[in-house]
């Protein structure tokens, strides 16, 4: 039973990523202007990260509770660390360097954080399948 609310809460994270990768963030910058879209982004984006990590840092803890210590639970460590390094400290960055109008800096952070946010998806397929 805990395995299978383990299962749902990895798979409902990888639909919460999929459907803000392919769906939201699109969708953001065809409807609104970019200024807009900007403000936008920096409210949603806390919150992607936050619910992301609170689901999976759930399923590391109930991993945790039956001593299931392999190869998936250090996945869903992993991609949980990835989610609060992403929310505390790149967010933030990103967000100073577009303000300081650093435009390659924040081309490559914004850059880093595709990467990552395209790893943990990778990471959560194969956790799920």
């Amino acid at each position: 039973m805990i395995e299978n609310l383990i299962q749902n809460l990895i798979a409902i994270s990888l639909g919460v990523m999929l459907f803000f990768s392919f769906v939201i963030a699109p969708v953001i910058f065809k409807v609104l202007d970019a200024n807009n879209a900007g403000k936008f982004v920096r409210k949603i984006f806390p919150h992607y990260y936050l619910i992301n990590l609170v689901i999976l840092s759930v399923a590391v803890l109930l991993l945790l509770y039956i001593s299931s210590i392999n190869l998936d639970f250090y996945i869903t460590l992993i991609i949980a660390i990835l989610f609060a390094f992403s929310l505390f400290i790149l967010m933030p960055l990103i967000n100073k360097l577009k303000d300081n109008k650093e435009e390659r800096k924040f081309k490559y952070s914004h850059t880093l954080s595709v990467i990552i946010n395209f790893i943990q998806i990778i990471g959560l397929i194969y956790l799920v399948f």
